[in-house]
């Protein structure tokens, strides 16, 4: 088999360090929880290699480069359609996976945040996430209010998951190396099933506080209530950056009350 070339376009940096596949591989601490995992952007297959000599899981592969998918047909010819050659983005992961399952995976960094929010969208069934993402990204997920990599992806992620940055990979551990560091954190998800305000609200409420994250949120927020049904509630007089997820939550309530 000939080696798979990486492509600029699809963000493509194969990790070549077995160590750090083990690593992350490794950081799969859950597996109680489900049978079945789903590796995006397998490539020519180092994580693969680890997640197909686990008894205990069902391992799923998708690539989006062609390239990729013939190579990985011929090494992994036992994998049949579990081996899928799409998009992430656009697959209907509720026709493929009928039960709880995770996500794994070296993350093109061009599209890291859309990555995140397909994780979010499906989190009533994606028990738990290990991913490699450039190290500024894993970190804004995993800040916390009151720092200046605290905003959306951060609330929202929180809301619903628990997230440990796990550790930091070095560029010479790819080909080709990017010119930033990695970082690899693990979304575990939590207890909450619903939030106990609008969810819609919450994440429109999230988005335009942080959009606009040097206003106060009287003035980020006021294309979603208006100035004049605003009250003297403290948190208006604050930037988004200094509420927590569950500041966030009052917040929504409070919207939703003062809509009415």
């Amino acid at each position: 088999m000939s080696l798979v070339k990486a492509k600029k376009h699809l963000g493509q940096h194969f990790l070549t360090d077995k160590n750090i596949a083990a690593k992350i591989v490794n950081g799969l601490i859950h597996t109680d929880k489900y049978t079945q995992i789903l590796e995006v952007g397998p490539g020519m297959g180092i994580l693969s290699d680890l997640l197909l000599e686990r008894k205990d899981l069902e391992t799923f592969l998708i690539d989006i480069d062609v390239e990729s998918y013939h190579f990985l047909q011929q090494k992994y010819p036992q994998l049949g359609n579990r081996l899928i050659n799409g998009d992430f983005l656009a697959l209907d992961l509720s026709a493929i996976f009928k039960e709880k399952y995770a996500i794994i995976g070296n993350f093109p960094y061009n599209i890291s945040s859309q990555i995140l929010f397909k994780v979010l969208e499906n989190r009533a069934n994606v028990v738990e996430m290990v991913g490699m993402f450039q190290k500024e990204v894993a970190e804004r997920c995993a800040s916390k209010a009151g720092t200046k990599d605290y905003g959306i992806l951060s609330v929202l992620i929180q809301a619903y998951y628990d997230i440990e940055y796990l550790f930091t990979v070095k560029p010479g551990t790819f080909n080709p190396p990017p010119k930033v560091n990695s970082g690899v954190i693990r979304l575990s998800r939590n207890k909450v099933e619903t939030l106990p305000c609008d969810e819609k609200l919450f994440w429109r409420t999230v988005k335009a506080g942080f959009n606009q994250r040097r206003k106060t949120l009287r003035n980020a927020l006021s294309g979603v209530v208006p100035k004049d049904k605003m009250d003297n509630h403290l948190f208006f007089d604050k930037r988004a950056e200094q509420l927590s997820v569950a500041d966030f939550i009052d917040l929504t309530i409070h919207l939703s009350q003062l809509s009415k």
